[in-house]
């Protein structure tokens, strides 16, 4: 096997197939690419290219992915003279060491009699033969380390790279260990049950995180979020899971983002055993399971994670200032480094095959586009901004390598890309010269939403640039729509509901008193603002878990600064349960929208056409082939007879109304009234209805059948 340092030279590989592709790929799509071109070549130019390394020097680009079976400590069951009964074998990359040890509870810590063979490329290998048919050299579950010794004499003990379990001391907290979890333990014995499911033809997906999904001020489990969470999702209507925070970290404030061991499932919410058994589970309620997956930096940890892995700084990163981010106070990948390919791209792999993961949310995709990582950038929009020097061409390439590499393994896995920047061709497939994500995140929505609740009015509100910041995305690139993310929960930050409603989210949530202004308002506002976010913001949608029901009050972990208290690490399941809070009039439209959504008359395929954006009215007004949205924002004006355009004459009777009374609403509408069009240009459609529209509502028509 080839593992030189760098494989991202310049050449002229194919070049000519190259340009081809993009003049029929994204360029056919985007006409504005044209000035660009030369850079989109030069990127399809680098991938082909190492496509062709790759291929030459490990066969091909699935096998490369394969070294998570083969790096690690894992077991070798084929027996030989040397090992009639099998061997454990351990193999890492550290050429910085001068020497490598296996070291752990199956020797006693014994720093010298298992020594590694270094070859000609810096990796070290160990076999031990078991010592009998029932005996493995080295126990499953036992703790193992690896002791470098450097060239300047010094030892420095270190967690595999590619460890696969990681477990807290439960005597010692912060204490951490690295056990030997082989793939034959669990992933080649756990009995699947349930297929993966189709991809969705709306997505709609759950954010999650294990942790905090328990209402007591403690970690929540696998097993429990299983059991208890599940089918809260299935409920609610989603059809996708994204879980945050699997990759293990031993900070957990840390959200999960400074990941430490990026092969381990998180120990701190149970074996991994576990995790199977969830995505199992998930898989037969038919929703697809996603992973928060963090490729963009590492975290700084030595001891625990990969920092100065083999006594350098270099291992994995890239060296001196460019290996540090700035702002987040972790270590940045060098992409162009054969061994970092064969680290994250085996990384994708396996948790695709050993946790039947469906694909992949990316975190800090900015981070990785550009050299500066986009810390002090402001986005114009202007496409030389994208294709510059300041894109980081290797991280582009690889992230090609893994969008092929992930749908190769199932065509319907799905990948997103959490990018603020905007880069043309990101969701574009890579066959076209794209970098291949399904999806991009509209980050500049909740944005939007939170700018406007902190620093306008109501009556400040613009339709118009509502309609636009919605509306603001790419044709040809699908866009994960979303009202707020777990961003806007974290503590120093409020989400919608707490911004909304604030205080009286502890006064005057019940039922059986007349709700404040402030809540009535929230409330209408609330269940507004999702549905249009859903609707107009993005061909899916995501929601964090409990914003559909408007948990109050923020995220924070345990931490020095709040006494290292759970209290606000949890979710309040309660609040939605208890029939004499308001909480569940929000839960209840939520299930309706996405059941909506669900139903044959959402066509997620194109674009609603928007008739009508009335500032003085301030109602906004949209349709699609099957259904018409009318929005009015007007905080005291109702319209009788009010006329809104509609693409399909017939009929039209109401699919969803905001105003409903299990909605928290003041059923101020008719659910039996009928609407018949009239065949008049109107708005720029060919025929209209005429409606009654409340204030501070939403009204969906649809054709009756």
């Amino acid at each position: 096997e080839y593992m030189g340092t760098s494989l991202m030279a310049d050449g002229t590989s194919g070049s000519g197939n190259a340009a081809e592709v993009i003049r029929t790929g994204v360029l056919a799509h985007d006409p504005w690419l044209k000035g660009s071109e030369p850079a989109l070549v030069k990127r399809f130019e680098r991938y082909l290219e190492l496509v062709e390394q790759i291929e030459l020097a490990e066969g091909s680009l699935e096998h490369f992915a394969d070294s998570y079976k083969r790096y690690g400590l894992h077991e070798d069951r084929q027996c030989s003279d040397t090992a009639p009964f099998g061997s454990v074998v351990f193999r890492d990359w550290a050429p910085n060491a001068r020497a490598a040890h296996l070291i752990g509870e199956f020797n006693d810590w014994n720093r010298t009699s298992h020594a590694c063979t270094r070859d000609s490329f810096g990796v070290w290998t160990l076999t031990i033969p078991n010592p009998g048919r029932d005996t493995r050299a080295v126990a499953l579950g036992s703790r193992v380390k690896v002791a470098f010794t450097l060239e300047s004499g010094e030892q420095i003990d270190r967690f595999p790279s590619w460890t696969m379990r990681v477990v807290e001391d439960p005597e010692r907290p912060g204490l951490h260990h690295s056990l030997h979890w082989d793939l034959s333990q669990s992933a080649g014995t756990y009995a699947w049950k349930h297929s993966r499911p189709a991809r969705p033809a709306h997505l709609r997906i759950y954010e999650a995180h294990v942790g905090i999904s328990s209402e007591e001020p403690r970690v929540c489990t696998y097993a429990e979020f299983t059991r208890n969470v599940l089918p809260r999702i299935q409920a609610a209507g989603y059809n996708a899971v994204q879980l945050m925070a699997i990759m293990e970290h031993v900070y957990y404030g840390s959200f999960g983002y400074q990941v430490t061991s990026f092969f381990a499932a998180t120990g701190r919410f149970g074996p991994p055993e576990d995790l199977m058994a969830l995505i199992d589970e998930a898989h037969g309620r038919g929703l697809v399971v996603l992973l928060d997956a963090v490729h963009s930096h590492a975290s700084k940890n030595a001891l625990d994670g990969l920092n100065n892995y083999d006594g350098s700084d270099h291992h994995l990163f890239h060296a001196g200032a460019r290996g540090q981010h700035p702002l987040w106070d972790s270590r940045l990948f060098n992409y162009s480094q054969w061994e970092t390919l064969r680290f994250l791209l085996s990384n994708c792999k396996f948790w695709l095959d050993v946790f039947h993961f469906d694909g992949f949310r990316f975190d800090g995709v900015t981070s990785m586009l550009y050299h500066h990582h986009g810390v002090g950038h402001s986005f114009s929009g202007t496409y030389d901004e994208y294709f510059g020097d300041a894109t980081d061409l290797d991280a582009c390439v690889y992230m090609m390598l893994a969008n092929r590499l992930i749908h190769a393994l199932h065509p319907e896995n799905i990948t997103i890309a959490e990018d603020v920047s905007g880069m043309p061709t990101l969701a574009r497939p890579v066959s076209e010269g794209g970098l291949g994500f399904d999806y991009r995140l509209a980050m500049a929505v909740p944005d939007m939403w939170i700018k406007l609740l902190k620093e306008k009015t109501d009556e400040q509100w613009s339709m118009g640039d509502l309609v636009y910041a919605l509306e603001n995305r790419r044709t040809d690139e699908r866009s994960v729509g979303y009202a707020e993310s777990h961003d806007q929960a974290l503590v120093g930050d409020k989400t919608l509901a707490f911004w909304l409603m604030d205080a009286d989210m502890y006064t005057n949530m019940s039922v059986l008193q007349p709700p404040s202004d402030r809540v009535q308002r929230g409330i209408a506002l609330h269940k507004m603002i999702r549905l249009l976010t859903m609707a107009l913001g993005g061909e899916a949608f995501l929601c964090f878990e409990g914003n559909e029901f408007g948990h109050p009050e923020w995220l924070d972990f345990p931490r020095d600064g709040n006494g290292w208290s759970f209290h606000f690490a949890r979710r309040q399941w309660g609040l939605r349960d208890d029939r004499l809070l308001r909480y569940h009039h929000l839960a209840e439209f939520d299930a309706a929208m996405c059941a909506l959504a669900a139903s044959p008359a959402w066509h997620c395929d194109e674009r609603p056409f928007v008739s009508l954006k009335h500032e003085d009215d301030r109602v906004i007004a949209f349709d699609t082939r099957s259904l018409v949205f009318v929005f009015n924002f007007h905080w005291d004006k109702a319209y009788v007879d009010y006329r809104v355009g509609v693409r399909t004459p017939g009929v039209y009777v109401h699919a969803l109304d905001s105003d409903y009374g299990v909605f928290g609403g003041l059923d101020r509408n008719a659910h039996d009234a009928e609407h018949f069009s009239v065949s008049e240009q109107w708005h720029g459609r060919p025929a209209y209805i005429q409606i009654y529209a409340p204030a501070r509502t939403v009204v969906v028509y649809k054709v009756r059948e």
